[in-house]
């Protein structure tokens, strides 16, 4: 009877450090930084930003759906805030460090760069990230949430956005952030 009562507790305390996972992912960080007055979000679904103008055809509309939401978080630096925006970055990095996260792109220099990352399979993703920083104006998380992207279709997604036919107003207040960063990513 004590070697049962052995076996159950021991068995109860492998589960729950196996139900406690205290790992950081990307998703529980964003969550955390809604009510940090640091932090700019943007939280949207797809359908806001369709402009009056749209004109997608059927193919655009079927990459359009497959983006379920896009989640925007930015940390900009104001005054001497590098010490905070290095804290905060370096949680990100670590986040994103982790091997779930797959890398597409790493582009930059030591002051500045992006990284563009992705959940899923490379040609079903599930989320993809961009991880964009400037050592003097802060960094930004861009998140979006799909059901199987296709990387060529989102190719497309970034040919509508140039087009004019996707409403990128909603992000206007992240532009100037990055704006002078040369990050033209031509696929």
């Amino acid at each position: 009877m004590g070697t049962l009562k052995y076996i159950v507790g021991l068995a109860l305390a492998a589960l729950s450090m196996f139900s406690c996972n205290n790992d950081a992912s990307l998703q529980k960080y964003l969550v955390d930084k809604q009510d940090d007055d640091k932090f700019l979000k943007i939280d949207l679904a797809t359908s806001l930003l369709q402009s009056d103008e749209s004109d997608f055809s059927p193919e655009e509309q079927k990459v359009l759906n497959s983006v379920k939401k896009i989640n925007v978080v930015a940390y900009p630096i104001k005054g001497d805030d590098n010490g905070n925006y290095d804290v905060e970055r370096k949680k990100v990095q670590a986040i994103l460090a982790n091997e779930k996260y797959q890398t597409l792109l790493k582009m930059g220099s030591n002051k500045q760069g992006a990284t563009l990352k992705f959940t899923g399979e490379e040609d079903a993703i599930d989320e993809l990230i961009v991880f964009a920083s400037d050592n003097e104006k802060g960094f930004a998380v861009f998140r979006l949430l799909g059901d199987n992207m296709e990387p060529d279709d989102l190719v497309k997604l970034m040919t509508s956005i140039d087009k004019g036919d996707v409403d990128v107003s909603k992000l206007k207040s992240l532009g100037g952030m990055f704006g002078d960063m040369d990050m033209d990513l031509d696929m």
